[in-house]
């Protein structure tokens, strides 16, 4: 199979990663490497991720210096990194090809016969995990692009020698539109990153865009009781297969039950009984993950029973409802939510398991998410008993002067929750180590570095 990631590259060619330790970027770092090219990166320190991709011999740069992309016949980007870095700044001057993360990942995608692009507001990581796990038990030997850590692959990238590839499909300043997937998988579609799209109406253009990449060459597999997804979709012509709770949709769940939290349930398709699935994550929210997993799975060739079984196989990626130890008793999950259908969905899940309280400690994600789906944090946050709001993560943005996290927690107070602000991990870790207690479920929560407060709380 023809495996040169970019049509114009030698196949010796050296390739420079500028943020290379970040999830994704050393994912397709690691592709790089698997196909022969010479890597270098670089990124503000070295981790654990970039002390991998040494081993696999890409040579690591801490910090940002023009030297570092000496000999590179191609710079890839995040789309973090500014025009002012001195390595952005040198390959421009020097006439060196550069490229973003997203381009990179496309022209990956245009060398696969089969390429599905796992997309939408929530959803993605669990979905693209799913479907690892049922494609390997299925023996296709995919290659795998995961947002996450998961444990079946040893990481975030899995380089299969099959004609199979499978990627998240970030919808963020419209970087999905740079792929070219045979199935595009849509999740759901909500309001998110209104630091780039202007309101429902655009994202909702995005995803339609999205789904248009699949015209004439494959399909899209979608969640057929999204109002948003609907909409987006109504009058393409294209060829699409819908899943969901209902019998309406292509396939469906019935006879859904719970054990200890997680449901249970058999899958159908046009009214004809599939398979069972027994699935070991919990939450109604994973049901729809696992219906589109078997819909992607039988458009790939792989019958549904050989899917669910890989399916069953899934406990979870990293930062998803991920049991860090326990505290006087308490359990303490770590989880990646940070938009509030993710946040409700995360708490419903905790709610049907066992427990005395539910104490969330969360972190928003940047000021513009913050502020401009304000109410719907306001409302999100019903099934805990206590909330602990901490300092935003600002990530790539700066104070906007009026986005205040304690302003937050005292609107969530004022709707007769506990809620309170705390600044500091460590004084959120003090309290809870002082008040835990037995079958209390802890939460952090939240997309940046509030993970850093479970290893406080279990150590």
């Amino acid at each position: 199979m023809k495996k040169f990631l970019i049509d114009e590259l030698d196949k010796n060619a050296h390739i420079h990663f500028i943020g290379i330790g970040g999830i994704s970027m050393s994912g397709l770092a690691h592709i790089a490497i698997s196909d022969g090219f010479k890597v270098t990166g670089s990124d503000r320190a070295k981790s654990e991720i970039t002390d991998k991709l040494e081993r696999e011999g890409a040579v690591i740069y801490e910090g940002h210096d023009a030297k570092n992309i000496e000999g590179a016949d191609l710079v890839v980007h995040t789309a973090a990194v500014k025009a002012d870095n001195p390595e952005m700044a040198a390959a421009a001057a020097e006439g060196i090809r550069l490229i973003d993360r997203a381009e990179f990942l496309g022209a990956v995608m245009k060398n696969y016969k089969h390429a599905v692009g796992v997309s939408g507001t929530h959803g993605k990581t669990t979905t693209t995990s799913m479907l690892a796990h049922a494609l390997i038990h299925a023996d296709t030997d995919p290659t795998i692009s995961v947002g996450g850590v998961l444990d079946l692959i040893d990481g975030n990238i899995r380089c299969g020698k099959s004609d199979l590839f499978v990627t998240e499909a970030c919808e963020y300043t419209n970087s999905f539109l740079k792929f070219y997937p045979t199935i595009a998988l849509i999740t759901n579609i909500e309001e998110d990153h209104l630091d780039f799209f202007t309101g429902i109406e655009m994202i909702r253009e995005s995803f339609r865009a999205f789904a248009e990449l699949t015209r004439g060459i494959g399909q899209v597999v979608a969640y057929g009781e999204d109002e948003n997804i609907r909409l987006a979709l109504d009058g393409s012509g294209l060829d699409i297969i819908t899943y969901g709770i209902n019998d309406k949709n292509d396939y469906y769940a019935s006879d859904i039950v719970y054990n200890a939290g997680y449901p249970s349930f058999d899958v159908c398709r046009n009214g004809e009984k599939l398979c069972h699935i027994s699935l070991n994550v919990p939450g109604d929210h994973n049901i729809l993950n696992s219906l589109a997993t078997i819909a992607v799975c039988e458009l790939l060739g792989v019958d549904a029973g050989t899917a669910a079984k890989g399916i069953e196989t899934f406990r979870g990626t990293h930062r998803r409802f991920e049991k860090k130890g326990f505290v006087n008793g308490a359990i303490v999950l770590d989880d990646y939510a940070h938009h509030p259908t993710e946040i409700k969905a995360t708490l419903k899940a905790a709610k049907a398991f066992p427990h005395k309280r539910i104490r969330c400690i969360f972190q928003p994600h940047t000021y513009s998410r913050t502020r401009t789906l304000w109410n719907e944090f306001v409302n999100a946050f019903d099934d805990a008993d206590e909330l602990i709001i901490t300092h935003i993560y600002s990530a790539r943005e700066v104070y906007d002067g009026v986005t205040d996290p304690d302003r937050l927690a005292a609107d969530i107070a004022a709707k007769g929750i506990d809620a309170k602000y705390t600044e500091e991990f460590a004084d959120i870790a003090e309290y809870i180590k002082n008040t835990a207690e037995k079958d209390d479920i802890i939460f952090t929560m939240g997309a940046g570095d509030v993970t850093a407060i479970g290893p406080m709380l279990v150590k």
